[in-house]
């Protein structure tokens, strides 16, 4: 019995190898292949996030096929494929470098190259070391303990229940403030959606306020706007309760979630006056959006659109013109850090130059990152290789927004 159950191992082992090969080689494609479906933009977004996991598997099918390689067409063309998906599979790695000096050089340029001397010593010891911990990719970011408050209701328009998240420090004080805007087509989503995020930034010593407005298609915009303006005004009531200090809160939105922080940042007309604004992958105009939507296109970008505004541009230009984010740009606006995925599919890269380029026509201070091997929503993977970059420089634009001015002073 042993022997038959040796040769059913030695049978299965040879397998092995070639099952590592297809799947390696299956995870490895979508680093360069963009989901053509909605199902499928898992794989498009997850992927290149976890890529050194991906290498890893690579590696160890390369391994094991070298160990009982015996030359013949077959095995000749497993293992050329094993070596195309571990090359597809080390590409962010590869290309994190280059990147990473592109935005330290960026960053420098815009807000000086003395920036992280205008962050408090104690506040700069707390963000991580490097914009990529290798290690951390496989244990996971580590998040310290943090005072939450969820679920808070500030309104409940046509009966519809708006909530609030608060995460802050373990110690009460006053702190600045950093609002959270999520994403989500304008269609779903809530204030628990990156939560990850809103717990790191709590514990370097602000408090973060997750916040919730109605979806589309049974409520469209400007109702979302609206939601987005009665949450400040909650907050800016209860500011003591809250722990918030007014005179330093900036505003961070992703997505669907940017397009409504950037006009209200932009308008600059809510009773909480910005002291900067953090653009992950947002829209930025709606018309030309609709127009020249991204191919391929999970997610139906004109029936999105048509959700959230009610028609199209040629029935609702107007409407569509007051939900561009790129209308409301003017002189002397708030410092801008906007985000942008250079494989997005849903938001593509080119509406975050267009937003710089303009930011920049009209003299504003504004820094674009944009990351080449990321697909729209990479920081749902929050020790991914992509968030890990963005969150290093996130936190530093922040800081340096909120504590510039403070330091100056003194």
């Amino acid at each position: 019995m042993s022997s038959i159950h040796l040769l059913k191992f030695s049978q299965l082992w040879q397998f092995i190898p070639l099952l590592l090969t297809g799947f390696g080689f299956f995870l490895s494609l979508w680093i360069i292949v963009p989901a053509p479906t909605f199902s499928l933009l898992v794989f498009g977004v997850g992927v290149p996030e976890l890529s050194p996991w991906v290498t890893g598997l690579n590696a160890i099918a390369l391994m094991l096929i070298l160990v009982r390689f015996q030359l013949n067409y077959f095995n000749a063309l497993t293992l050329v494929i094993t070596l195309i998906a571990l090359a597809l599979s080390l590409l962010p790695l590869i290309q994190f470098s280059a990147a990473n000096t592109r935005f330290q050089s960026e960053i420098e340029n815009v807000l000086g190259k003395d920036y992280l001397q205008q962050i408090p010593p104690t506040l700069r010891a707390k963000m991580r070391p490097q914009p990529l911990v290798l290690a951390d990719v496989f244990r996971g970011v580590t998040l310290q303990e943090v005072r939450i408050e969820r679920d808070l209701q500030f309104a409940n328009p046509d009966g519809q229940e708006l909530k609030l998240n608060v995460y802050r420090p373990l110690s009460s004080g006053k702190y600045p403030g950093l609002i959270v805007i999520y994403g989500g087509a304008w269609r779903q989503g809530n204030p628990s959606d990156y939560e990850y995020f809103s717990r790191y930034i709590a514990a370097q010593g602000y408090s973060v306020i997750a916040i919730d407005y109605r979806h589309a298609p049974q409520y469209q915009f400007p109702s979302q706007l609206e939601d987005v303006q009665t949450a400040l005004n909650f907050i800016s009531d209860r500011a003591d309760e809250l722990e918030i200090d007014l005179q330093r809160v900036a505003i961070i939105g992703r997505s669907a979630g940017a397009q409504l922080a950037s006009i209200v940042a932009y308008q600059n007309q809510s009773q909480i006056k910005f002291q900067a604004i953090i653009n992950y992958y947002g829209p930025v105009n709606l018309v030309y959006g609709y127009r020249n939507p991204p191919s391929p296109d999970p997610i139906d970008t004109r029936q999105v659109l048509e959700d959230f505004l009610g028609g199209t541009p040629e029935t609702k230009l107007k409407l569509y013109q007051q939900a561009s984010p790129i209308k409301y740009l003017k002189p002397n606006l708030l410092p801008s850090l906007l985000i942008y995925a250079q494989r997005d599919h849903l938001v593509e890269a080119k509406y975050g130059k267009l937003l710089y380029e303009r930011l920049q026509i009209t003299n504003n201070c504004a820094a674009l990152l944009t990351i080449p091997w990321a697909e729209h929503a990479f920081d749902v993977v929050f020790s991914g290789v992509s968030n890990q970059l963005a969150l290093y420089y996130t936190e530093r634009f922040l800081a340096w927004s909120l504590y510039r001015n403070q330091l100056a002073n003194n």
